[in-house]
């Protein structure tokens, strides 16, 4: 079967769940004492991680993120069993942080603005599109959907789209199979004064197959297809919830859009997917919403996060981990040839990439001449990387002692040398793997060569 992709806007949604037993003496308002952080992905990292987790057998998640400590806890959030296409992000990633006492809600907080770039869509994420046999749109206002370019790519495709849209986001674009409003959002789109009505507006104004909208506890009302009745769509008897006065609804949405786009997928017409994922939204709630699927909030690991996440699952899996490392200051055919023979090696690459102040140290104050983050994003996009780690020191041997491949590899320019990092690796039981270079390529004599003319 081919994958699913979920496309749109991840966000970092954060818990912070203690008591509240006082008043502050400045104000009278609740002081909770918190005694615990959770965590999960947000917005359309949470469609893609209850698909992962749920329905789907492949998920692929186009979005953007930043390189800040909230992207990288949500990529390593993500990285577990999503595959995560990363775009561009101008500013800071969305993190919305609950405080909550005794399972209540009492004020939420977001931080960081940041908006997908206004920059080509990367082949990977084209690739992506082109490659799924159905795709949710998880639009949160953040501008993936609005990408000229994704829009583009959508048009395209003669597959499922499901299009959950997003009061700040644009339109979907005209085709889609199913769009996925809830009451209040369908009412804002149109100004209906009906929700059944509003479901009919929007299917025939946004010119899609059908469109749902959820009416929380009374399930939804589908608007085609095949003409203009209303279906009143309703929740199970046995997925209603039951002995909670208060639910947590906190991502039914994105549990009913990722539900009916799993069904479509899997050959269902809209109406059954319409029911399934009806279903679906209810018995989430009744299990506590997207709550259930948070983890206990550690400190960061920082950058390196996913790249010690893959290194785990691929050793879990009996897998053959293989690293290299460099500054990769203007990746050239030399970079791409030694990449390319590294991953050969074995099941996952690792690239170990030389921090700014690391490459200073070793070239001079003119270098890098392409920053860290950068480097990190080209390096991301190559089909022979599975995962991208920065480090700080003279040499990668303290990163590599907990990365611990079984292979690391470098340039057959290193015959001869002893490399500082290769009694860690030896130490844990890996091999050193020199592999040929292509000879003229290095990024000193490119630059030497480019300030001479």
């Amino acid at each position: 079967m081919k994958p699913l992709v979920v496309i749109g806007d991840a966000l970092l949604d954060v818990d912070l769940e203690g008591r509240a037993e006082r008043l502050c003496p400045e104000a009278p308002v609740p002081v909770v004492d918190v005694s615990g952080e959770w965590l999960r992905p947000g917005g359309a990292g949470l469609a893609a991680a209850l698909l992962a987790t749920r329905t789907a057998p492949e998920v692929v998640l186009v979005t953007a993120l930043g390189d800040d400590d909230a992207g990288r806890r949500l990529a390593a959030l993500l990285g577990q069993d999503v595959q995560v296409v990363r775009l561009p992000l101008d500013g800071a990633t969305v993190r919305k942080t609950r405080v909550r006492a005794q399972g209540q809600s009492l004020v939420r907080v977001d931080t960081g603005g940041g908006r997908a770039a206004e920059a080509p869509l990367p082949q990977r994420a084209v690739r992506a599109l082109r490659s799924a046999g159905a795709v949710l749109v998880s639009d949160y206002g953040r501008g993936v959907a609005a990408h000229p370019e994704v829009r583009a790519a959508l048009a395209e495709l003669n597959v499922p789209v499901v299009w959950d849209p997003h009061p700040r986001g644009p339109a979907p674009a005209p085709g889609a199979t199913l769009v996925t409003p809830n009451d209040k959002e369908a009412l804002g789109f149109t100004h209906c004064a009906d929700p059944a009505e509003a479901a009919t507006t929007l299917r025939r104004e946004w010119s899609c197959e059908a469109a749902a909208v959820t009416v929380g506890a009374r399930g939804a009302l589908l608007s085609g297809p095949g003409g203009d009745d209303v279906v009143r769509v309703p929740v199970p008897a046995k997925a209603a919830v039951t002995g909670r006065s208060r639910p947590d609804t906190c991502g039914a949405g994105d549990r009913f859009a990722s539900a009916a786009a799993a069904a479509l997928l899997e050959g269902a017409d809209v109406p059954a997917a319409v029911s399934s994922a009806v279903d679906a939204a209810a018995r989430f709630v009744a299990a506590g919403g997207a709550a259930a699927l948070s983890v206990d909030g550690v400190p960061s690991a920082g950058p390196a996060a996913s790249a010690f996440d893959l290194a785990e699952r691929v050793r879990r899996q009996g897998g053959r981990l293989v690293a290299t490392g460099g500054c990769f200051d203007l990746l050239h055919p030399g970079h791409i040839s030694l990449l390319r023979q590294a991953r050969a090696l074995g099941d996952a690459l690792v690239v170990c990439v030389n921090s700014d102040d690391s490459v200073r140290r070793l070239k001079g104050p003119g270098r890098p001449i392409v920053s860290a983050g950068d480097r990190v994003r080209l390096l991301e996009e190559l089909e022979s990387v599975d995962a991208v780690v920065v480090f700080d020191e003279p040499s990668p041997a303290p990163l590599l002692g907990r990365l611990r491949p079984d292979v690391w590899v470098k340039g057959g320019d290193y015959a001869g040398a002893e490399l500082p990092e290769a009694s860690v690796v030896r130490a844990h039981g890996g091999e050193i793997v020199l592999v040929p270079t292509v000879e003229g390529y290095s990024t000193t004599r490119l630059v030497q060569e480019a300030m001479s003319r």
